[in-house]
């Protein structure tokens, strides 16, 4: 009889705890919606990445763009796009998130495109030495809209849980000091002496599972150059593209990765077979350490930020980019030279124009995510993570926009190939600091 009893004690506690429990993920009241669409290449497309313009025959994993739309009765819902593409401006963007908002009632501040930053990927804008593809770049258009409608048209009951997780050997600070007081771009490096700035070794996943805990979707942010396929010179989405869909295989779900801020970080020493390995370890480890998280609000700012195109001194600028290519890269030196010149060429009439771009901030819960338009020196992302009000703060770079490399002024004091002026870096120094000052003015507003 007393053993009854204590049996039945223990089964009402342990009901008890269950509908605690199921009250608590459903006073979340949160609706999740997932869907990818695949981008469609073909070997005539130029590949985006390097210097010169190049092809490839055949493709490895998928081109896509993955949406997750998150939705909270009360909050304005968030749409967050990972496309599989080096980056894009917001002329071919603008029009995407505005047709997002008419269709699906997202309003276009709460819509981040971003993009993967695949070195092996058709080309979506015009930089270095080639153009953009206007049919693939239309394809990337349609395909966002696309995976946002059917990801808020899918919406669904979600609990949120969330872990930082940690790489710290996949990438490194790529801008080395060098014997002879450069800074390594490309070519040899036997003589580096130190790195010039830190390496962020944060990996968060956010992940969201059905009421039956089945994974509906996960999101994970690392900060360094996405560039490796690993099975060829194929068009890919790089390691870690190639990671979030051997994941999707095997967790089920959508996995969409962010690129954090890795304007001054590269795989250097690392293969892609290894990097994507070590992503996927990285990722499963934080995912089984994943607590869950109430959600009790989205919330999202995206507002316009100006700055200048810099002003540059021709003969020096030319003078900086020979002396680099002539010495470390060797016999094709004089046709990189060539294509900083053209570049620069273009840039002269422009020098002291404002140009407008975005800064964006959205709050999961108690997690932020800032969508900057550029590729942002990983200085700048610690800046801003430092200074953020709320603790889970990550950097979401190419996003929305892209404006170039945007190094901070130390970095620009240094040189090298990041801040040689061309339509690759042409925004005039300390525009990054503003840009961390906006962004974390605008975490500020959004803190509890």
């Amino acid at each position: 009889m007393i053993k009854l009893k204590l049996m039945t004690a223990l089964v009402a506690t342990l009901l008890l705890s269950l509908s605690l429990t199921s009250t608590s993920l459903a006073a979340d009241d949160l609706r999740v919606g997932t869907a990818a669409a695949d981008l469609e290449a073909d070997d005539s497309m130029v590949i985006a990445g390097g210097i010169h313009p190049r092809f490839v025959k055949g493709q490895e994993g998928k081109l896509r763009a993955v949406a997750v739309v998150i939705d909270k009765p009360g909050s304005a819902k968030l749409a967050i796009v990972a496309c599989d593409v080096l980056m894009m401006t917001r002329d071919q963007l603008d029009p995407v998130t505005q047709r997002i908002e008419r269709t699906c009632g997202i309003p276009a501040s709460h819509v981040m495109i971003h993009c993967t930053h695949t070195h092996h990927a058709p080309s979506t804008m015009r930089v270095h030495g080639y153009d953009r593809d206007e049919v693939f770049s239309k394809r990337v258009q349609e395909g966002i809209v696309k995976a946002v409608t059917e990801a808020n048209a899918g919406l669904a009951d979600a609990a949120f849980s969330f872990c930082e997780g940690e790489e710290k050997t996949v990438g490194q600070n790529s801008r080395m000091l060098l014997g002879d007081g450069k800074i390594y771009w490309t070519g040899p490096r036997d003589d580096a002496v130190r790195p010039t700035g830190p390496f962020d070794p944060e990996l968060p996943v956010l992940a969201f599972r059905d009421p039956a805990g089945k994974l509906k979707a996960l999101l994970f942010n690392h900060s360094t150059h996405t560039i490796g396929a690993v099975t060829g010179n194929f068009r890919s989405p790089a390691f870690y593209g190639l990671a979030a869909q051997q994941l999707e295989t095997e967790l089920g779900g959508a996995v969409a990765f962010l690129e954090g801020a890795s304007g001054s970080t590269h795989r250097l020493d690392v293969t892609p077979t290894d990097a994507l390995a070590r992503i996927k370890h990285a990722v499963l480890d934080a995912l089984a350490r994943a607590e869950p998280r109430k959600v009790d609000r989205l919330a999202a700012l995206k507002r316009p930020f100006t700055f200048k195109v810099r002003t540059f001194d021709e003969a020096a600028e030319d003078h900086a980019v020979t002396e680099y290519c002539e010495k470390r890269i060797g016999p094709r030196a004089d046709s990189v030279i060539d294509v900083f010149r053209e570049m620069r060429g273009l840039l002269p009439p422009q020098q002291g124009h404002e140009r407008t771009t975005w800064v964006q901030v959205m709050c999961i819960g108690d997690v932020a995510i800032v969508g900057v338009p550029a590729e942002f020196f990983t200085q700048l992302g610690v800046d801003v993570k430092r200074r953020s009000p709320l603790a889970n703060t990550y950097v979401a770079e190419l996003a929305n926009d892209w404006i170039g490399y945007l190094p901070d002024r130390e970095a620009h004091k240094l040189g090298g190939y990041q801040v040689w002026t061309g339509l690759h870096s042409y925004a005039e120094p300390g525009t990054g600091e503003r840009i961390v000052d906006q962004a974390v003015a605008m975490l500020e507003e959004l803190a509890p």
